[in-house]
């Protein structure tokens, strides 16, 4: 039951305009769709920041005290590059996607809205499963055989992660009666469960292929929507629930290099820059885990960026993808000649990417790897620097490379639609405008920032750092060329050995099932006989008796019946 506080005029919650306007996307046609894809992501936005902050609209609900729209400056930042995704996603996708994939996008979207202004577990939960289904549903929409099979493994996953997180936060409620979202340590069996299950949806260890998985099984335009949302909405969460696990830092190196070698192996283009989401989102999870204001604000414009970034490579690959329908390292390159445009935008997102100065990744990494040294963690800062180098050997270079130059594949696609383009370059302005002109990005960070990004020794020791991973890369040319192999994750455990699993204990059960019916039948067969035997025509009560036998033994049953009652 609602409480009666009254609403302010000014206050509507952000992900409900979003989440509701995303269906009348089916009812619209031409130019009045068109108004509505733009026009929700932009009045999510403004409604973003006319939220005041802190508790904005308090609700009671089953003796819970529930707290659906909270502002934070952590929740305000992310909230606001989700609406800039959904806008330029919206743009890219507009005249290619289905309706279907539309809709969900956009639940997706304002689900993910929705987890940034969650003040209680409840209704984080809440939208973190209708990310789930939002995001299954994008999958779906491509189509195809392969998409259907992603999108089941994919909801499996989820599934289990958010079975995970709710047993946490049951836990968690029952043993101290709050459902705040707020720092917890992970040092109880509910904060523990919380933890796994958020983790689940950063794509950490184990379960980090279902990323690679599924994402590059949608559509162009559904797989940069899927590369903006869940990932990111789970560094929120641990931001704001869990910042200073130390655990966190261990866990966010493994998946730092996890994502590079993968890269490395890897020959379709979409699957590379889907572990490299893998990889960017270690970076994160590791400056959580160090906890400071610095990393903690490195983690978060990391996210910002990335998201921009990313994306831009995956509109970049995306563009290829539709016109000329390959995906695979080995059937591509020489693209700049006819898609210069394509290949300029992929160019700039894989510098940003690889944090060259000038563009925004730049500005947002250094955040991370300058915390890491601050608190003296050597080992935490070498790993860092080193695993830069490896960001730009397989997105910075091997993805570019290989697409848009080396051989001439002999393909002359043209560049693709003019949305497409427009999206291209909206994201391609935001990655220099940021790396340029940091300051807006650092005045809506959590914490103050005292850092200046372009010093002397940042500059020339990041260009040094690129120089050389640069000069690895075409030295080792021979073998950075990919062939037609197939990268073994773990997430052949569900799609291989389960599935064989499940097919054997299927043919074991039916078996045992056979062997069951078999026995019944010929149990009931055995009685059939018996009573076939005593009843049929032949048998002893099937025969005729004379009627002077029966009347003796009638009158020797009444004679005992007669005895019995005198004694």
């Amino acid at each position: 039951m609602m409480t009666d506080l009254p609403l302010p005029p000014a206050l509507v919650p952000p992900a409900l305009v979003m989440v509701l306007g995303a269906f009348f996307i089916p009812a619209l046609k031409g130019t009045a769709r068109r108004n509505l894809l733009l026009g929700l992501p932009l009045a999510t936005l403004a409604l973003v920041w006319l939220v005041p902050d802190g508790v904005a609209l308090p609700v009671g609900f089953l003796d819970l005290a529930l707290d659906p729209v909270h502002a934070t400056a952590e929740g305000r930042l992310f909230a606001t590059v989700f609406a800039i995704m959904a806008f330029t996603g919206g743009l890219y996708a507009m005249h290619q996607a289905r309706t279907l994939e539309l809709v969900a996008a956009y639940v997706y979207a304002g689900s993910a809205i929705g987890v940034t202004f969650a003040g209680d577990l409840v209704t984080l939960f809440v939208f973190w499963e209708l990310m789930a289904i939002g995001s299954t549903v994008v999958i779906f929409a491509a189509g195809t055989d392969a998409a259907a099979r992603a999108a089941f493994r994919y909801l499996l996953v989820h599934l289990l992660g958010g079975v995970v997180l709710m047993a946490g936060i049951v836990a968690h409620w029952a043993a101290t009666g709050s459902l705040a979202v707020q720092a917890l340590e992970p040092n109880s069996l509910g904060t523990a469960l919380m933890l796994i299950g958020i983790l689940v949806n950063a794509g950490a260890p184990p379960l980090s292929a279902w990323i690679a998985d599924a994402y590059p099984e949608a559509s162009p335009s559904g797989t940069v929507f899927l590369s903006a949302f869940t990932t990111k909405t789970a560094v929120f969460a641990l931001l704001v629930i869990f910042p200073g696990a130390e655990i966190l830092i261990w866990i966010g190196l493994y998946m730092v290099f996890y994502g590079i070698i993968y890269a490395l192996l890897e020959n379709d283009m979409r699957r590379i820059l889907a572990y490299s989401i893998v990889n960017q989102v270690g970076f994160m999870v590791c400056a959580i885990g160090i906890g400071t204001e610095l990393a903690l604000n490195g983690a978060a414009a990391h996210a910002f960026a990335h998201i921009i970034y990313k994306a831009l490579l995956l509109m970049s690959a995306g563009g290829v993808l539709m016109m000329t329908g390959k995906r695979k390292c080995t059937d591509l390159g020489g693209l700049f000649q006819t898609m210069p445009r394509t290949a300029m935008h992929g160019i700039i997102g894989a510098l940003a990417i690889s944090a060259f100065p000038f563009t925004s990744g730049f500005v947002t990494k250094s955040l991370e790897t300058a915390a890491s040294a601050h608190e003296g963690l050597l080992v935490v800062w070498l790993l860092l620097l080193a695993a830069s180098a490896g960001v730009f050997l397989h997105a910075g270079i091997k993805f570019p490379w290989f697409v848009f130059f080396q051989k001439d594949s002999g393909l002359r696609p043209p560049e693709p639609p003019i949305e497409t383009r427009r999206a291209m370059t909206l994201f391609s302005g935001l990655c220099i405008g940021l790396g340029i002109f940091p300051a807006p990005l650092y005045a809506i960070l959590p914490y103050p920032v005292d850092y200046q990004p372009y010093t002397v020794e940042h500059v020339v020791s990041q260009l040094q750092l690129l120089l050389f991973a640069g000069f690895a890369f075409f030295v080792l040319l021979k073998q950075m060329k990919r062939t037609l192999t197939i990268s073994l994750d773990f997430d052949w455990f569900y799609r291989k050995f389960l599935h064989e699993l499940a097919e054997e204990f299927t043919v074991r059960t039916a078996e045992a099932r056979d062997r069951l019916e078999e026995r019944a039948l010929d149990w009931a067969r055995r009685q059939i006989r018996i009573l076939y035997a005593h009843h049929g025509p032949h048998g002893i009560l099937a025969r005729t008796w004379p009627t002077g036998s029966m009347v003796l033994w009638v009158a020797l049953m009444l004679g005992c019946t007669l005895l019995l009652y005198v004694l």
